[in-house]
């Protein structure tokens, strides 16, 4: 197939891009304009795709300088807002999607495969108000759709491991027992976003998707990484209420001096996944619901956290250095 691919320089996006030239697709990548991975830097993708600079905020750029007058299959949007802060929230996972969208479907393009995020399923953020604005659009769209909601990821989850190598104690809040994940890799989560354009039961579907294995709260995380350098568990609760005060006093604060409103939404941002589950919603029970989880792949946590400890693999943070 002929795929765009958006958001091809992030971790998700790299793993899809791997897979899908693995495959024999024809991938070319929308990249921003001005972005640290520019033509005058290292290659911001994988030898063998095609690289286009696209201003997603800019129909006319998406026209001409993306899909420029070309057929395509597909795209697969693995692109997000940075740090999910409101006025980022709604440029990137809004209207640049509803940007793309437009312009995909003056391509010609039939299938959309859109990497949402299963924390949409009880909206509180600005930013799953933008990524659920955005899958209503493409629902409503009439073009054939894969809508994939994935837990959490190993990136997600790997902020305390070098804390904790230097002999750090392990934070969690409450008991370490408030939330539970079904932690998912970023290559099992490209594969099976591959997947969604060529089985026909994931079309026109919205598809929740964890890892393998049984759910894991944070206690169990902090457990697994003392046992894998071997030390006994040293572990530090926090109370809820610590981000509540913070946030509370940035939104105050935010109301006089703008710029610490966007603070106050991170901090919000922070209270939200130290206290919901990254797991399915029941509806009918209005739970979070581990066994009804779906669950895709073969790589685990844990082995990620040895291979890290070990120096095999390296976890570039970003903006999750902050958890």
């Amino acid at each position: 197939m002929r795929i765009v691919l958006a958001g091809a320089t992030g971790t998700i996006g790299r793993a899809t891009l791997r897979v899908l030239l693995d495959r024999g697709h024809e991938v070319t990548c929308f990249l921003r304009p001005h972005s640290p991975t520019s033509a005058t830097s290292s290659p911001p993708v994988l030898p063998g795709a095609n690289v286009r600079y696209v201003d997603m905020r800019d129909s006319m750029s998406l026209a001409r300088d993306g899909f420029a007058g070309e057929r395509f299959d597909a795209f697969i949007s693995c692109m997000a807002s940075r740090t999910g802060a409101p006025k980022d929230a709604w440029a990137i996972d809004h209207q640049a999607h509803v940007n793309l969208l437009s312009a995909a479907r003056e391509a010609d393009v039939s299938h959309v495969v859109q990497l949402s995020a299963i924390c949409v399923q009880k909206p509180r953020l600005a930013f799953q108000h933008a990524k659920l604005a955005f899958e209503a659009a493409l629902i409503g769209s009439g073009i054939r759709y894969a809508i994939v909601r994935p837990t959490a990821f190993f990136k997600s989850l790997s902020g305390q491991i070098e804390r904790v190598r230097q002999g750090r104690p392990y934070l969690m809040f409450g008991n370490g027992e408030l939330t539970a994940c079904k932690p998912i890799s970023d290559r099992d989560l490209a594969t099976y976003l591959a997947d969604c354009l060529v089985d026909e039961t994931r079309w026109n579907r919205i598809l929740p998707i964890g890892g393998p294995g049984d759910a894991i709260t944070p206690r169990r995380q902090g457990q697994m990484l003392f046992e894998l350098l071997d030390r006994p568990p040293q572990m530090r609760s926090a109370p809820v209420g610590l981000l509540d005060a913070v946030a509370g006093g940035l939104g105050l604060a935010g109301a006089v001096f703008p710029p610490l409103a966007a603070k106050a939404e991170l901090a919000r941002i922070g209270r939200y996944y130290a206290t919901e589950s990254m797991l399915w919603l029941n509806p009918e029970t209005n739970r979070y619901d581990a066994a009804g989880t779906p669950s895709t792949g073969t790589d685990t946590l844990f082995d990620h956290y040895r291979a890290v400890i070990a120096g095999e693999v390296q976890t570039d943070l970003g903006d999750h250095a902050v958890f």
